[in-house]
């Protein structure tokens, strides 16, 4: 089988991870007319369910999947059985998973530094400059997914060097195994991640590599982008045109996110967020709100720079230790927010990518007036 990723076992664990992890109701695109089942949860085992071995040999779950898979997509059942009685139950996964369900919190009357605090992990020195180098490497890729999609180069790189700082970071949990778990062991999740694994092991199938080799995040996250396999089904392009889609490959990896960004409503050419003076009293703060801009006005929010055709807003409030700050968040930022439901990791994606344009910029001015001497 073609290998993507022979060296993943080398690499460190990862440390920025936005799993895109919504649910989704998209239909696999191999349906079968004959289907049986609606659901890898669901049906009665067939006769010829069976697990040799491994952790996952009497759980119910991984036996209804395999007939589900054979039933709905023709899978191969030896191969099936082959690769679940092969995967690991990760009780790190479960672990995982678990803290990052939502619990209650009280929140603190006054700021804090928050959001300094989470700028401060991805722009530094030492990753522009590693942002700078990958731009330069691949600036032909990132411009032409502008011309094709419409998305700037410096939200491409945002975006990627947010997820795994340009590839140094792209996980070392084996994909299989933490879609496993997640399916057949994690009943407060089992129906989505049993869908990203049905999607997952179609992938492996249609790209002939080894379900077993490919590794990424502890929640199934995949290559440069950290796509989950539902947005690589929906989303990823063979964009270095070779034949396969890899989204260890940053060329691919490029023309996916701004493939995923054009079909979740990026405009060309828009801003992203303004920032405002004064505060919108009253309001609810977050990309969810969107309120018009004359009742920001009211509630005493005023923009620092013209807002061009846009009539509504939401606000943005940014804690930075001894204020805040407040934005108005247009169209595009509710568009990063798609990528990742927060506040933070959309600033973050949007400042980094700033950042690193303009060092490109600095460094190219720089070299220019080099070459006339």
């Amino acid at each position: 089988m073609r290998t993507l990723v022979p060296l993943l076992a080398l690499i460190p664990l990862l440390s920025a991870c936005s799993s895109h992890d919504g649910d989704t109701n998209q239909s696999s695109s191999q349906n079968n007319s004959n289907v049986t089942m609606t659901s890898p949860h669901s049906g009665n085992l067939s006769d010829g369910a069976a697990l040799t071995g491994g952790d996952f040999a009497r759980n119910e779950n991984a036996l209804r999947f395999i007939d589900y898979m054979v039933d709905k997509h023709h899978y191969d059942r030896s191969q099936l059985e082959y690769w679940i009685s092969h995967a690991k139950r990760l009780d790190s996964v479960i672990s995982l998973m678990d803290r990052q369900a939502p619990t209650p919190s009280s929140r603190p009357s006054g700021p804090t530094g928050a959001w300094l605090r989470y700028r401060k992990q991805f722009i530094t020195p030492d990753n522009i400059k590693n942002g700078v180098a990958f731009w330069q490497q691949h600036a032909t890729a990132l411009d032409r997914a502008y011309q094709l999609y419409g998305v700037p180069p410096e939200i491409i790189v945002g975006i990627i060097g947010v997820e795994t700082r340009w590839g140094r970071v792209l996980g070392k949990t084996r994909l299989l195994d933490a879609l496993a778990t997640l399916s057949f062991d994690y009943p407060r999740r089992s129906e989505y991640f049993s869908r990203e694994l049905e999607t997952f092991l179609l992938m492996a199938r249609d790209e002939h590599v080894d379900a077993h080799e490919l590794r990424g995040s502890f929640a199934g996250a995949m290559g440069y982008c950290q796509f989950m396999p539902s947005s690589y089904k929906s989303f990823a392009v063979d964009f270095n045109h070779d034949g396969h889609i890899n989204l260890w490959d940053p060329e691919d990896a490029i023309g996916s996110v701004a493939h995923y960004f054009q079909a979740n409503g990026w405009t060309p050419g828009d801003a992203i967020a303004i920032r405002g003076n004064g505060q919108a009293l009253g309001l609810k703060y977050g990309f969810e709100n969107r309120y018009p801009v004359q009742a920001l006005t009211a509630a005493g929010l005023k923009p620092t720079k013209s807002l061009g055709t846009h009539t509504e807003a939401s606000v943005l409030r940014l804690d930075v230790g001894t204020n805040y700050e407040y934005w108005y968040g247009l169209s595009n930022f509710y568009t990063i927010t798609r990528y990742n439901k927060s506040v933070h990791y959309s600033m973050a994606v949007w400042q980094l990518g700033d950042a690193v344009k303009h060092a490109v910029e600095e460094s190219n001015t720089s070299t220019r007036v080099a070459s006339n001497y």
